[in-house]
């Protein structure tokens, strides 16, 4: 019997050493660290803004909130600019006759209003309001990410680009077709890239604050009516000015053809809307639009021997915005240098200075993860502590019995 005893606990001390050895080295010894699964990222994270391009959007909404518009902003350029007939100034020569509400006829690089009518006018921007899109959203988004295509973005009318929805799309694919084909479904897509279409509408609204086109109110992102939107010929043409000191947005508006992938599988070919490009000499990009209640509406941009003039015209007849647009710019080439400027294209508010928070620091260093599962050495469960104890114990005791009863057992 006492042979029996001692076989059993022989072989269940054993057993206990060894689960013993297992449960410290599980405490002492570091295991291969497994790390928690991550949720998948929002489909617009690789497409909106990394840490800088946050902190500028968070800035200019800022700086929005903090400056409020002039006591009178149609005097915004000069006093002359507040008349809501045709403004120019003698010596000069006929201006052609121009079937439109509104117009602007600006020098980019002085500054100079050379003539304009009703140029604060208040008036339905239709698609030029997608130069304030682009010139708001370029600076903020990563061109290299990609945005997927809401339900809202494929279901506004008319599309144009044919988004598809859930299909992702580059950002620099969406800007050219929201500049050369004035794609709406691109520009919801853009803007709800930001976060929200909300919040894309904001920092537009934000940066016309910023380049002091105070009679801007955009309420969407690509320009088509909606109630209380509205924007005015010299607000325009400050957008315009600011889309030319942008490389990165007059590569996109003055592409004249590109291929923009539908599908993974489908690709469509776009043609720049913009004909001031091929037929006007010097012609150098600009936007069209078009809505029943807008009218045609246009952005010129021109260069020739080295001044780059600007031309916006407002509710214009249809089908007629860009030849009316060439007949202004030539009058402009022509009289710019000998007319008296009727006012000047305002310069931007000199941006806040964007402060990096630094990063916050621990006093000590992190300790070395050395998990398996969700056990780390840093927070190791009591349970287990009092466990392996415990079979240490129990494996000591039986350890000490054995000695005893081979101390009483005859020798043979």
């Amino acid at each position: 019997m006492t042979e029996r005893i001692r076989a059993a606990l022989l072989r269940s001390t054993a057993l206990l050493a060894a689960c013993s050895v297992t449960g410290a080295a599980a405490l002492t010894s570091p295991a291969q660290a497994q790390p928690p699964p991550t949720a998948s990222p929002p489909a617009s994270t690789p497409a909106t803004q990394s840490p800088q391009q946050q902190a500028a959007a968070a800035a200019l909404l800022r700086q929005a909130s903090a400056t409020g518009p002039p006591a009178s902003p149609a005097t915004v350029g000069g006093a002359q600019l507040a008349g809501s007939g045709v403004v120019a100034n003698a010596p000069a020569s006929p201006l052609p006759a121009v079937p439109a509400s509104a117009y602007v006829i600006a020098d980019a690089g002085t500054g100079q209003v050379l003539a304009a009518k009703d140029p604060h006018g208040l008036l339905r921007p239709a698609s030029t309001l997608k130069m304030l899109t682009a010139v708001t959203l370029i600076p903020l988004l990563n061109p290299a990410g990609t945005v997927v295509a809401s339900q809202q973005a494929t279901t506004v009318t008319p599309n144009i680009a044919g988004l598809v929805r859930g299909q992702p799309y580059p950002v620099s694919d969406l800007f050219y077709a929201l500049l050369m084909i004035s794609a709406n479904d691109a520009a919801i897509a853009l803007a709800q890239a930001t976060g929200s279409l909300n919040n894309g509408v904001a920092l537009m609204n934000a940066e016309a604050r910023h380049l002091q086109a105070y009679d801007v109110l955009a309420r969407d992102p690509n320009g088509l009516d909606a109630p209380g939107q509205h924007a005015s010929a010299y607000d325009l043409a400050l957008i315009a000015r600011q889309a030319l000191a942008m490389p990165e947005l007059m590569k996109y508006d003055a592409t004249w053809e590109t291929a923009f992938p539908v599908t993974s599988r489908t690709s469509e070919t776009l043609f720049n809307q913009n004909s001031l490009l091929t037929k006007y000499p010097g012609g150098i990009g600009g936007k069209i639009g078009w809505t029943s209640a807008a009218e045609a509406t246009y952005i010129g941009m021109a260069r020739r021997n080295g001044v780059t003039l600007i031309v916006t015209i407002l509710h214009c007849t249809a089908l007629t915005e860009v030849i009316n647009a060439a007949k202004l710019l030539n009058w402009g080439f022509a009289e710019d240098g000998k007319v008296q400027p009727v006012g000047q294209l305002v310069r931007p508010i000199t941006p806040r200075p964007i402060t990096p928070r630094p990063a916050a620091s621990s006093p000590t260093a992190p300790q070395r993860p050395v998990s398996s599962g969700d056990l780390t050495t840093t927070k190791i469960p009591g349970s287990l502590v009092a466990a392996s104890i415990a079979l240490i114990v129990f494996a000591a005791a039986a350890a000490i019995l054995l000695i005893l009863l081979r101390r009483r057992a005859p020798s043979r």
